[in-house]
């Protein structure tokens, strides 16, 4: 299994981010996928999830309404759209699937 997450960067406050995450050696189709995060001190925490076909999602309540989770099976990626960023969720994030992770992207929301 292997999970490599791209996307992350430095933005304003209010701004967006799209976060990738390419899949490979295992039946992407089959699987779900997760994003989880972890802030400076903080534990590690799920921020979303998605279903093997994409018809089930889940949120974190402090993400609720801001984050889009999606998958392209076609393609083994998953992404995260990130709206409406806050400071609060600056953190490292990480891709999930099978018991195994990717490396995380760095996301800064800073003015």
């Amino acid at each position: 299994v292997q999970l490599v997450e791209s996307g992350g960067g430095l933005v304003q406050p209010g701004g967006s981010l799209r976060l990738s995450c390419a899949a490979s050696g295992f039946t992407f189709s089959r699987y779900s996928m997760s994003w989880y995060r972890q802030a400076p001190g903080k534990e590690r925490e799920l921020v979303a999830s998605i279903s093997s076909a994409g018809g089930s999602t889940h949120y974190a309540d402090s993400v609720k309404g801001r984050f889009t989770i999606s998958r392209d099976n076609a393609k083994n990626t998953t992404y995260l759209q990130m709206n409406s960023l806050k400071s609060e969720d600056t953190a490292v994030y990480y891709c999930y699937a099978l018991a195994s992770w990717g490396q995380g992207t760095q996301v800064t929301v800073s003015s």
